[in-house]
């Protein structure tokens, strides 16, 4: 990985947490800083920016000299840690635009480092021709992806990408990330290009990729992308899966059905409509784990316990093991709370050192709060409990990893077998999003694989 950042200006890595990345780039980066010169921006989520990046010198022997100075917080807080001119900073991808517009013609970072880089995925660019006839960029996308598009190629001269899921939603992910590495030299120079040549819609409107895209795909990013797959290089053993049916109560699934098929339900005396079929999505995994929003404000009313019952069970099966539980709606996790009153939320400080401590015996997580940045879960912990279920693959795939096989090996924890209960209500949508995850992983695996290269 160190020798691929070196050696290819515009690069991207792919690995998966606990597979040596962070280490790597900075490693990389001290030897392009001593020969180059040049200053680093490395962007992560907040947690990974304020944290977890300047946590990662303090532990190895030729990193420790490092000073990595976060420009987060208040503008106040970020105007002061610019001051300093550190030659290696982070920031979190919100306060980018600000950072953008603050430097202006000044931007003084050469080098930039996009870890999680899916979230430059929603870049969408056309060029276009002023009446003057000077080329420019134009489009949509993200806030932030536009902010760093408009100097990507013009004031960063190296431009390091890492993430362990580059493609959660499938081959469509691809562009927005690789055009930041090459201005669309190997994907197309716009998105709607991209899609012309490698996607078919079908007529209710959904792009699928042509039988040759994913190779073709592959060949085209293979001299710029590196996957590393510590499973190659260490023995490590696959999670132990465990799949946990539930039965909706006849009430349940009364209520369940009428959902489905008109898209409206009564609940007690609340009448709830999904408008689209997004909502309605929504509103069926809400039935499925045992609770539903009855307004806008997020209240909610209980329907069934079948889920909290599977839990119990779990926790008697497993004799005291502590246990991470992925939860998805704030009701799943005030039913939870209310359930197991010894448990601790994830998201706060205290309940997660006591996890991490081994003094907690079910800690509560939201994929979206310790996905990134979050280690020493693995410690006490090897197995995770999904009380529902959301079509997001890569964050998934990343609070897994939280306790995952790599986590346990590198805690000296490798005889450990890390096991993934999914309770999982029948024949409702739950099942639906299970198979769609598995789809969506298929096809990044597929990628991963072919951008490998063998050790020798």
């Amino acid at each position: 990985m160190t020798n691929h950042m070196i050696d290819t200006p515009r690069c991207a890595v792919w690995c998966g947490m606990g597979g040596g990345k962070s280490v790597s780039t900075l490693t990389a980066l001290l030897t392009i800083l001593l020969v180059e010169g040049g200053r680093v921006l490395i962007l992560a989520p907040l947690r990974v920016a304020r944290d977890t990046w300047p946590e990662e010198t303090k532990k190895w022997h030729h990193t420790k000299h490092i000073d990595i100075m976060p420009i987060i917080g208040s503008e106040s807080e970020r105007l002061a840690a610019l001051r300093y001119d550190n030659p290696i900073c982070t920031c979190n991808y919100e306060n980018l635009p600000w950072l953008i517009e603050h430097y202006g013609e000044n931007w003084p970072f050469t080098i930039v480092v996009a870890d999680e880089s899916t979230r430059l995925k929603s870049l969408r660019l056309s060029y276009r021709t002023s009446k003057t006839g000077k080329q420019f960029l134009a489009g949509q996308g993200g806030k932030r992806t536009r902010a760093i598009g408009k100097i990507a190629h013009t004031k960063i001269k190296r431009f390091i990408q890492l993430t362990g899921t580059p493609s959660p939603n499938g081959l469509k992910d691809l562009w927005g990330q690789m055009w930041f590495l090459d201005a669309g030299v190997r994907l197309g120079r716009t998105h709607t290009a991209f899609k012309d040549r490698w996607f078919k819609t079908d007529y209710d409107g959904v792009s699928k990729p042509l039988p040759h895209a994913q190779e073709q795909i592959q060949d085209a990013l293979r001299d710029v992308c590196l996957t590393v797959d510590p499973k190659d290089w260490f023995d490590l053993k696959e999670p132990f899966v465990n799949n946990v049916y539930v039965t909706l109560p006849a009430k349940a699934r009364a209520m369940y059905r009428e959902m489905e098929k008109e898209m409206f339900v009564k609940l007690e005396e609340h009448g709830i409509e999904a408008s689209n079929a997004a909502v309605l999505t929504g509103k069926l995994l809400q039935i499925a784990n045992g609770a539903m929003y009855v307004d806008d404000k997020q209240n909610w009313k209980e329907i069934h316990d079948a889920k909290i019952q599977a839990l119990e069970s779990i926790i008697s099966e497993t004799d005291g093991v502590p246990l991470l539980v992925a939860y998805n709606f704030k009701s799943d996790l005030a039913r939870l709370q209310k359930a197991f009153p010894k448990a601790v939320l994830l998201s706060g400080h205290m309940g997660a050192h006591a996890f991490k401590l081994g003094r907690a015996a079910i800690g509560l997580g939201h994929a979206k709060s310790i996905g990134h940045g979050y280690d020493g879960l693995q410690e006490h912990c090897w197995n995770i409990v999904f009380f529902g279920h959301d079509w997001n693959l890569e964050e998934y795939q990343q609070i897994i990893e939280r306790i995952g096989p790599m986590r346990q090996e590198q805690s000296g924890h490798g005889d450990r077998l890390v096991t993934i209960h999914h309770i999982i209500a029948r024949d409702t949508v739950d099942e639906m999003v299970m198979e769609r995850r598995e789809s969506k992983r298929e096809v990044q695996d597929i990628l991963l694989e072919a951008m490998k290269r063998r050790k020798r």
